[in-house]
């Protein structure tokens, strides 16, 4: 029989919301736009308060950030790189670290807290044979694999790919919704004026 307490033995999952981007096809930061009247990052950081998951927004220096009931934490100004938030997350966190990017407004509470209580040193969902970095857990033991593609400017889809990911499927993904809105991204202005015909369905 399973200890009552089992999942107390569990390492605490730290969420990363990442806001460092360039957000050079936005024409501005991301985290600020709005979106349905709100900034674009509460979103996400809404539905990890509901999943009951811990959360920093990760960010360089002068990023421009909405006003935030959760704490900041600045990874390096350079490079320009997504692994340089993940990295500042990993290291400052005492254990696995669910990173989600500011620019996923669709993300469940439901799918955020099952990504954070799955096994595994790298959790990543995939569709049509596209890995999803941005929505995955990290365990802290991928630090120097982290750095190393860091250093050399290795693309994270590639990274990822290569550190043998557990995978989350299409069909696991369609227990939360459809795949394609779960993981809907805003990149650009486009996308925005689409988030919000999709925020009104």
């Amino acid at each position: 029989m399973m200890d009552a307490d089992a999942s107390a033995d569990r390492p605490r999952v730290l969420a990363a919301v990442l806001a460092g981007g360039h957000s050079r096809r936005m024409g501005t930061s991301k985290a600020i736009v709005e979106l349905g009247g709100r900034p674009l990052i509460e979103y996400p950081l809404a539905a990890l308060a509901a999943a009951g998951v811990e959360a920093v927004v990760v960010a360089k220096p002068h990023s421009a950030l909405p006003e935030l009931t959760v704490p900041t934490w600045i990874e390096p100004p350079e490079p320009a790189h997504p692994l340089c938030g993940i990295l500042a997350a990993i290291q400052r966190s005492a254990g696995p670290v669910l990173v989600v990017g500011c620019d996923l407004p669709f993300v469940p509470a439901r799918l955020l807290a099952w990504l954070a209580g799955l096994p595994g040193r790298l959790v990543v969902p995939s569709t049509e044979a596209r890995l999803h970095p941005l929505l995955a857990r990290y365990d802290p033991s991928l630090e120097p694999a982290l750095a190393a593609a860091l250093g050399r400017s290795a693309p994270l889809q590639r990274v990822v790919g290569e550190l043998d990911p557990r995978i989350v499927t299409e069909d696991e993904l369609a227990r939360f919704g459809h795949p394609e809105r779960l993981l809907f991204n805003v990149n650009t202005p486009d996308e925005l004026a689409l988030a919000e015909r999709m925020l009104n369905r």
